[in-house]
Parts: structure tokens; C-alpha cells; sequence
């Protein structure tokens, strides 16, 4: 009987590293995530005018808060994430760009923050009606960018922006928590 006992363990034990090594492989459901601020464009804009800046804070508060909310503590600390965005190592980075524009700088500062995630956000305005809200969804280790969303918002833009950084948000907390893989429907 005690034969018996030892086969199972001993057959056991040699697929072990291997189910372990499979295992490593998938982001774990809470890994931490990294949140820049929402980057303003508008050069080509038609008419610039001094509220397109509020917009773009709009969509951070909107991003940050949602993200906040239902992932809790894995999202960094806002205020780190900012200093460290705005740190002159990150303009050297960047050749003095802000670092919410660029993937190498924003990877750079969720690196140093131990995060497994960085969001990158864009608001560009075409018109007073149209905007353009680009998004982003990193995996930190590889730089793949999971998600790319691109949508046209049109009407108010405050409105707008809040409604599509809302529809962003969900989807990056349903990609996080699927381990990073990408999905349209709610979870």
C-alpha cells in the first residue's frame, strides 16, 4: 500500500515546475497599475481656447477616479505617479516632452513604481464639437500595448470625455482583471 501512496506523490512532484512555470506566466489579477495624466492636444485644433486644458483634467479625474474605485489599492499613488512623470529624468527621457505622451517614458515611470500596468491617455481637439479621445493599456514587462482604443467624441466635451474615459476605464479593469487579455464584453 505504502508503494501505491509513493507512485502518485513522485509523479506528482515531477509535474509541479512545470504547472508552476505555467502558472508565472499569467498576470496575476491583482497586479499594480500605474495611471498617467491625460495629455492635451490641440495644435490642430480650429479655435484653441483657454478651457481645452480643463477637458483634459476632466479626463484624468474621470480615468483616475473609476480606476481607483474598483481596482483599489492595485492603482499607484496618483501623486508619486505625477512626480515621477514630471521628474527631470523623465524630460531627458523624452527630450522635453511631457511623459504622458510618450510610451518609453511612461513604461520608465511605472517600472520605478513596481507597477505591471501603465495607462496612457490623449484628448485632441479637432473643433469645438469634435474631440478625439486615444487611449492606451501597457503591460509594463514587454511594453505590449493591450489595448488602443480610439473614439471620436462629439458635443459638449466635458461631457463627452467623461463618457468615454468612463467606457475606457471598464474595459481597462476588465483587460487587468483577466490578466491582460483584451475583451469587449462586461465581466
Amino acid at each position: 500500500m505504502r508503494s501505491r501512496t509513493l507512485i502518485p506523490l513522485t509523479l506528482l512532484a515531477g509535474l509541479l515546475p512545470s504547472a508552476l512555470r505555467a502558472q508565472a506566466t499569467l498576470e496575476p489579477a491583482d497586479a499594480p497599475i500605474a495611471v498617467l495624466t491625460t495629455a492635451l492636444y490641440n495644435e490642430q485644433a480650429n479655435l484653441k481656447e483657454p478651457s481645452d486644458s480643463a477637458n483634459a483634467d476632466v479626463g484624468t479625474r474621470v480615468l483616475r477616479t473609476r480606476l481607483q474605485d474598483l481596482l483599489g489599492e492595485q492603482v499607484r499613488p496618483f501623486a508619486i505617479t505625477d512626480s515621477a512623470a514630471t521628474a527631470p529624468e523623465a524630460r531627458r527621457l523624452t527630450g522635453g516632452s511631457p511623459c504622458n505622451v510618450k510610451v518609453a517614458c511612461a513604461l520608465a515611470v511605472a517600472r520605478a513604481q513596481g507597477a505591471r500596468w501603465v495607462v496612457l491617455t490623449k484628448v485632441s481637439k479637432t473643433s469645438n464639437l469634435i474631440w478625439l479621445l486615444s487611449a492606451q493599456l501597457i503591460r509594463v514587462e514587454t511594453g505590449e500595448i493591450i489595448l488602443d482604443d480610439s473614439t471620436e467624441l462629439k458635443g459638449e466635451p466635458a461631457a463627452m470625455i467623461q463618457v468615454g474615459m468612463r467606457i475606457f476605464a471598464d474595459r481597462v479593469i476588465r483587460t487587468v482583471r483577466a490578466g491582460g487579455v483584451a475583451t469587449n464584453f462586461p465581466s
